[in-house]
């Protein structure tokens, strides 16, 4: 075994018990099964036998589920609604050993659902035929912004780096980030950005993992497999955000990482180009990206590592969790 895989796998074995703070968007993931037999005579629909439901963590959970696989101790910091789904996510966080200490409930706010309804025949693997997604967006309350900021000072002494997951629904307030960000600067802790729509808000991370649709939206380009025009994006990036690192994910073309002032760092994707599901993929990524700077690992090692677990990942079906077991034996094969 050479050299960097040693060094790789000793950053795994590193990754056991730090504190990493998750503050985001969380979702509750709702998944309805049946089976489908017929055609209605309503309309010409699907009908599906309803047989059972189960919830999960989505969004910033689905980090935070990822993290606590992998030995990490995550620390989520949010908002839920005082709601059934709110309730929902707290239980699931509870029953994985996961601290609820610092999530915040805004009785204003109605927790998002996502409901996936899975469908097929009584011996076949169910396959997703509809998604419903109820949403609600996180008040611009004084009150609340104030027990956001309080909770994220408290953990700030605590935690080896802040992973910050925004799906869109504001639990993520640009002015408490400008104000955190100094603090946690000033005592090199690595802070990580996973942002759906607002890449370019968060000034001075340390690095961001966006996919490239996320690239061309914020910056209104279309890359394509143009790597000329990749580059400048990279590039383009790192001065908008002024962050140190950018990874970008390809999907089956890879990633490539960007420094200031160095060569970019292109890998390709490992085994089969063949995906399965790429649902939660980029929380996965995230996560390890974190742990492993959280480690001592450099921007290159950290996405070497991110790229085994995003090709474990996109093999799985559904919102993934990765193992330690699972990431050691991708590095070694």
């Amino acid at each position: 075994m050479n050299k960097q895989k040693q060094n790789l796998l000793q950053l795994v074995d590193s990754f056991a018990k730090k504190k990493i703070a998750v503050w985001g968007d969380f979702i509750l993931d709702e998944y309805v099964f049946g089976n489908t037999r017929r055609i209605s005579r309503e309309a010409p629909v699907l009908i599906l036998s309803y047989k059972t439901k189960e919830f999960s963590l989505g969004g910033a959970g689905n980090s935070v589920l990822n993290l606590k696989a992998l030995g990490a101790e995550p620390l989520p910091v949010g908002v839920i609604g005082s709601d059934d789904s709110g309730q929902k996510i707290l239980q699931l966080l509870e029953k994985k050993g996961i601290t609820t200490e610092y999530m915040v409930k805004e009785k204003k706010y109605h927790t998002p659902i996502k409901t996936r309804i899975l469908a097929g025949e009584e011996n076949t693997r169910k396959q997703q035929i509809l998604r419903i997604d109820r949403e609600g967006s996180v008040p611009e309350s004084s009150g609340l912004k104030q027990k956001i900021q309080r909770h994220l000072e408290n953990v700030r002494k605590q935690i080896s780096a802040l992973l910050i997951s925004d799906y869109n629904y504001f639990t993520v307030k640009e002015d408490i980030f400008n104000h955190i960000l100094p603090a946690l600067k000033q005592i090199n802790t690595p802070v990580t950005l996973d942002s759906r729509f607002r890449l370019l808000n968060f000034k001075g991370i340390t690095v961001s993992t966006p996919n490239e649709p996320e690239v061309e939206g914020a910056l209104g380009i279309e890359i394509d497999d143009n790597v000329q025009l990749l580059n400048q994006a990279g590039k383009l990036l790192l001065k908008k955000t002024g962050a140190t690192a950018m990874l970008i994910t390809r999907g089956s073309r890879g990633m490539a990482l960007f420094e200031k002032k160095k060569t970019p760092f292109f890998i390709p994707i490992r085994g089969t180009t063949d995906i399965v599901d790429v649902t939660g993929a980029g929380d996965t990524v995230i996560s390890v990206f974190t742990l492993a700077l959280a480690c001592g690992a450099t921007f290159r090692e950290a996405a070497q590592l991110s790229n085994y677990a995003g090709d474990i990942s996109v093999m799985k079906k559904g919102t993934a969790i990765l193992s330690t077991q699972e990431l050691k034996e991708a590095i070694r094969a």
